[in-house]
């Protein structure tokens, strides 16, 4: 269970779009509406969760493009998988380079996959598979260092021009490692027009979210060296020279400097 001090801290990052918790199951949720809107894209129940501020269920039929495909809800359609329609889109200069997606392509295990709870996390009360973020500065720089923060996992960034969808939503569950993407970069959000152009699409695995939501509790959010205020210039001030002080210790130099009056404005390490 998601708890109350996660969904705090996550609501204290302040996004224009609040995070969605996901959830993938095998039988119906009970005291869940079934979504009874528009039939929209996999991508596009992200967003409704996030702008009606309510949670629901969708199933394969709900989805109109291919996220019910990387949820293995259902098999490859064979035209598609040939790599025609990515070819015909323009995505790709060839059927047979398309072609190669489909041959790498993260999928859940095929049919244990019935439905797919959607969720703002405020009204998150189970178990998510995954947290998804959808934001802009400063609060994706937040996310992403929180991701790494406690186990210093590399960042990482894996998608395809199309199919998105299976980069964000089976990936992350089948590796445990967080994605993330940018707005405007794939063809089937950008098409849509889901979002804007420019902003990070994060995905958090259930594997990675209680040291995501631990180091969110206990990192700085605003890094020492762009804090202004004097207390903080001077902390780190004696930091770096501590720094020359264990290199002298062992005949060697850092050089790494503060950065001086005449230096402001210009590139600095």
């Amino acid at each position: 269970m998601l708890s109350e001090k996660a969904k705090s801290l996550i609501e204290k990052l302040n996004m224009e779009y609040p995070a969605v918790a996901v959830k993938m199951l095998f039988e119906r949720p009970a005291e869940v509406e079934h979504y009874a809107g528009k039939k929209q894209a996999f991508c596009q129940y992200v967003h409704e969760a996030q702008t009606s501020g309510k949670k629901f269920y969708i199933s394969k039929d709900d989805d109109d493009c291919y996220g019910k495909l990387a949820m293995g809800m259902i098999d490859k359609p064979p035209v598609t998988a040939s790599g025609q329609a990515g070819y015909d889109f323009g995505c790709y200069g060839t059927p047979a380079a398309c072609g190669q997606l489909y041959q790498k392509l993260p999928i859940l295990e095929p049919h244990t996959v019935n439905y797919v709870e959607f969720c703002p996390v405020p009204l998150c009360d189970f178990d998510p598979e995954l947290l998804v973020f959808v934001a802009g500065f400063p609060a994706s720089d937040i996310i992403m260092r929180a991701t790494s923060w406690i186990s210093g996992d590399l960042w990482e960034s894996k998608s395809s021009p199309v199919l998105s969808c299976a980069w964000m939503y089976a990936y992350p569950v089948i590796s445990g490692k967080v994605n993330h993407i940018t707005t405007g970069f794939y063809h089937g959000l950008k098409r849509r027009k889901t979002y804007p152009e420019g902003l990070r699409m994060i995905s958090i695995p259930f594997q990675k979210i209680d040291e995501f939501t631990a180091a969110l509790d206990r990192m700085d959010w605003t890094l020492i060296a762009f804090r202004d205020d004097e207390q903080s210039k001077a902390a780190l001030a004696e930091k770096m020279q501590h720094w020359q002080e264990m290199a002298a210790a062992c005949g060697s130099t850092v050089d790494l400097h503060e950065e001086r009056p005449e230096q402001a404005g210009g590139a600095s390490e």
